[in-house]
């Protein structure tokens, strides 16, 4: 349950994150200890890149200002997120079908 009491910092992170970045974020909602994105973007930035960017600012920033409560889950690494992500397309379910998906998560 470590994002729950981080989830609105770190929603607002990720949102100021896209808005100066060439992606756009469509839909998030944070779990217990993940969050769900439906994420708009060009061809040329890559899904990695895109997370790499929202993990690295979002650990920033939340350990800026969240040390004391971040310290009590991660004693010697400035950490938040694990090495791997899940990514897929739209496919055949449409934009509505994957927001409504992503806010009735957590």
């Amino acid at each position: 349950k470590i994002l729950e009491p981080i989830s609105e910092e770190l929603k607002q992170v990720m949102f100021d994150i896209a808005e100066e970045s060439d992606f756009e974020i469509l839909e998030m909602e944070t779990d217990k200890d993940h969050i769900h994105l439906l994420v708009k973007s060009e061809l040329k930035i890559s899904t990695l890149a895109i997370v790499r960017k929202l993990k690295q600012c979002t650990t920033i920033s939340l350990w800026e200002t969240h040390k004391d409560y971040l310290k009590k889950y991660y004693w010697k690494e400035h950490t938040l997120w694990s090495d791997g992500y899940f990514a897929c397309s739209v496919g055949n379910a449409s934009k509505e079908v994957i927001k409504e998906y992503i806010r009735n998560q957590g």
